[in-house]
């Protein structure tokens, strides 16, 4: 009796096709089997592959230097689809206006700035308005990649920076750099005399040509 439960148990020696066939699909569909699978992308690369042999098949009495030109060529061609179908490569390059500004985050345009300055001036607010105006100056130059900016630049930094490509506008940058202090950290109220001065220099220098030969100067510390 215990020798005929256990045959049962015994899976069959001999199974029919259609339980083979299940058998059969049971096991590749395993995950083991499913890994080993390949890949579009490899199903694509042996494509180009053989491909490429197919062009040298039977080449083998030509000149090496034939076989070279050959080769790239080929090698030419496949990099042209890759521009046609993907463009072309760009430089990953940080847009000016995505650096924050003396280390707080700062990261509107000059436009932006310009606007809100004149806002905070329109209320009175001098304060504000000279902060705000010092920060489109030193924005605008940074969009037109005059100066660059890095952690811990001050506003003297940007001004001495600033002073390369507009060597005659050095003075009145560092009195614009004093009057940003002042109400940015010195707690000063300001007036409308110094908002009309910065103002009047963020406008000079829009129009004013910098210096020949003198390309984007990192701000220093002060």
């Amino acid at each position: 009796m215990g020798l005929t439960a256990l045959a049962r148990l015994e899976p069959p020696l001999d199974p029919d096709a259609p339980e083979a066939r299940r058998w059969l699909v049971e096991e590749l569909a395993k995950p083991e089997y499913r890994a080993a699978e390949p890949t579009l992308f490899d199903l694509a690369a042996q494509a180009v592959r053989d491909w490429i042999a197919s062009l040298f098949s039977g080449a083998s009495g030509l000149p090496i230097p034939t076989l070279a030109l050959v080769a790239v060529l080929v090698v030419a061609g496949l990099v042209g689809l890759g521009l046609l179908v993907f463009g072309l490569p760009r430089l990953r390059r940080r847009a000016p206006g995505s650096v924050a500004l003396f280390d707080d985050g700062d990261l509107r345009d000059a436009a932006t700035l310009r606007r809100a300055a004149e806002r905070a001036a329109a209320s009175g607010d001098w304060a504000l308005a000279i902060e705000e105006r010092f920060r489109a100056l030193v924005r605008r130059l940074v969009e037109r990649e005059l100066v660059r900016v890095h952690p811990g630049t001050t506003a003297h930094g940007m001004a001495r920076a600033a002073s390369v490509p507009f060597p005659a506008h050095g003075d009145a940058l560092e009195r614009a750099a004093d009057a940003f202090d002042g109400v940015r950290y010195l707690g000063r109220s300001g007036d409308a005399r110094t908002h009309a001065e910065v103002a009047a220099l963020d406008a000079e220098l829009e129009t004013a040509r910098p210096a020949a030969g003198t390309g984007a100067t990192i701000g220093a510390d002060a």
